[in-house]
């Protein structure tokens, strides 16, 4: 599964599909990984939860990502079957004014890496609270400590005044400042996630990302069907992408 990760984000390809990191009703969480498969997502990204990773697991041949800001819980999830973990989640705390500065996430960063090995797959959220300057020199802390995946984030906090496909872009701007100011300073892969859809994850990879995370694209759909569509509509953006990158001069 690892090695499925790797080649897509290698060939900055990855897609990852966010079922909600704080969404354990397990009907729901299956429906959302179902639609990612056949749509043609890379992976998925799921909550903490122990018998919901042991589900997804027997229900998907996806590889499964479990996000947590606790390295007693990574592990947690590596034993329950993850097939990689990050530290991240940040949302559901900025909601009650509580911030990571940048020596939390080195702390957690640390004491997650020492407790998992070298051999499992780790990544790491930069806050997008801290000023780009920070983010940046963050990351290439966050490298050093062995993270095998940067990934940005920004889109909850965003507040487009325009609708449309003009507010698509405004609600995309931070995470894809931030990936593009990452990407030029450390050589582990930089995923772009949160406030993504399909008009902006072209944009990310122009960026310098070499993969791109979408939930609420997705999981805020009520029918599967139109769930698949909305991921297919993801996946073939990122592969046009991918196609003009090769022939662009």
């Amino acid at each position: 599964m690892v090695a499925i990760l790797q080649q897509a984000f290698q060939a900055r390809r990855a897609v990852k599909i966010i079922a909600g990191l704080n969404n354990f009703d397990s009907a729901r969480v299956v429906q959302i990984v179902r639609a990612a498969e056949a749509g043609g997502a890379t992976f998925v990204d799921i909550a903490c939860d122990a018998e919901l990773i042991r589900l997804v697991r027997r229900s998907t041949d996806l590889p499964v990502c479990v996000s947590a800001i606790e390295p007693q819980g990574l592990l947690m999830a590596v034993r329950s079957g993850a097939d990689c973990v990050e530290i991240g989640n940040f949302d559901s705390f900025y909601a009650r004014g509580v911030r990571f500065d940048a020596e939390v996430v080195l702390d957690l960063a640390r004491r997650s890496r020492d407790l998992l090995g070298c051999d499992v797959m780790l990544s790491v959220t930069v806050p997008h609270t801290l000023s780009l300057d920070v983010q940046v020199s963050l990351a290439v802390q966050l490298e050093a400590l062995g993270a095998d995946i940067i990934q940005t984030e920004g889109g909850t906090s965003s507040r487009p005044t325009h609708p449309g496909t003009l507010g698509l872009v405004e609600k995309a701007a931070p995470t894809l400042a931030a990936a593009y100011e990452i990407s030029r300073s450390v050589s582990v892969p930089v995923l772009c996630a949160s406030g993504l859809s399909a008009v902006t994850v072209p944009m990310a990879l122009a960026c310098g990302a070499a993969g791109v995370g979408v939930g609420s694209a997705v999981n805020r759909l009520d029918d599967e069907v139109a769930m698949v569509a909305q991921v297919r509509a993801i996946v073939e953006a990122v592969e046009q992408a991918c196609v003009f990158e090769r022939v662009s001069p």
